[in-house]
C-alpha cells in the first residue's frame, strides 16, 4: 500500500519531471519548430523504475536504456505505456535477447547485425547509428556506409525508422553531424532523426531532429549504476 509521504514524493517527482518537458518544448518552439514534431526520449539509465512510471505520468511516451539488463529487469516490472528504446552499442551475441525486449533497437552500425536481428523475426524496428568522427573509440557506421546498410536492413525485412547520431561536443562538429544525418535522412528516405541530448538537442531541433534523447535534463543527476530498480 502506498503511503501518503510515498504518494507525495511521487507526485512531486512527476511535476518536476512535467516542468522540464515544458521547459524542453518551449526551447524547441523558440528554435522555430511545433514542439508536436520532436518527440522525447527519456534516458533512464542507472535511475529506478519510479523515475520511468513518472516520466510516463508526464507526459514521456518513449523510454531509452543503454545497459542490457537494466532494460530486461525494468521493462519486466514496469506496467505503464511507453516504447522502450536500446540506445547501447550492439554486442552480437547479446542481440536476440535485446530484440527480446526493445521496442526500437537504436545503435545499429554493423552488417553482421543486421543479419542477427533479421534472425530473431521480421520486422523489427531499428534505427542506424552514423558517425561523423572517424574515431574509433566511437559506435556508429561513416557516412559512406550507412545506404549500404539501411538497403541491407530492408532487404532483410527490417523496419528502418531513421538515423541516429552522437554528435562531438564542439557545436561545429555537432553542427556538420546533424546536417549530415539530415542529408542522409532525406536521401534514404526514413522518417526519424534521432538527434540531440541535453548540451545540443537545441541545435539538433534547428538542424530538422524529429527526436531527442534527453537525461539529465529532465530528471537530474545520474544515480550510481546498479541502482534499484523498484
Amino acid at each position: 500500500m502506498t503511503t501518503t509521504s510515498q504518494a507525495s514524493f511521487d507526485n512531486q517527482r512527476v511535476l518536476d519531471i512535467a516542468r522540464s518537458i515544458d521547459d524542453v518544448r518551449a526551447r524547441i518552439a523558440d528554435a522555430g519548430r511545433d514542439p508536436a514534431t520532436v518527440r522525447i526520449v527519456g534516458v533512464t539509465k542507472t535511475f529506478d523504475v519510479a523515475t520511468v512510471r513518472a516520466a510516463v505520468a508526464a507526459g514521456i511516451t518513449a523510454v531509452g536504456e543503454n545497459y542490457l539488463t537494466e532494460l530486461e529487469e525494468k521493462r519486466a516490472v514496469t506496467d505503464v505505456p511507453v516504447r522502450w528504446h536500446y540506445l547501447g552499442a550492439l554486442q552480437t551475441n547479446k542481440i536476440a535477447r535485446i530484440a527480446a525486449v526493445a521496442d526500437v533497437v537504436s545503435g545499429v552500425s554493423r552488417a553482421k547485425e543486421l543479419t542477427k536481428l533479421a534472425q530473431c523475426g521480421p520486422g523489427g524496428v531499428i534505427d542506424v547509428q552514423v558517425d561523423t568522427t572517424g574515431r574509433a573509440e566511437r559506435n556508429g557506421a561513416p557516412p559512406t556506409e550507412v545506404g549500404d546498410l539501411v538497403r541491407m536492413a530492408r532487404d532483410l525485412g527490417l523496419n528502418v525508422r531513421g538515423l541516429m547520431v552522437v554528435a562531438p561536443p564542439d557545436p561545429d562538429g555537432a553542427r556538420d553531424a546533424f546536417e549530415t544525418v539530415r542529408r542522409l535522412a532525406d536521401d534514404l528516405e526514413v522518417r526519424e532523426r534521432s538527434m540531440g541530448m541535453t548540451e545540443d538537442y537545441q541545435l539538433a531541433v534547428t538542424c530538422g531532429s524529429t527526436e531527442v534523447r534527453l537525461g539529465r535534463l529532465l530528471f537530474g543527476f545520474r544515480e550510481g549504476r546498479g541502482a534499484a530498480l523498484t
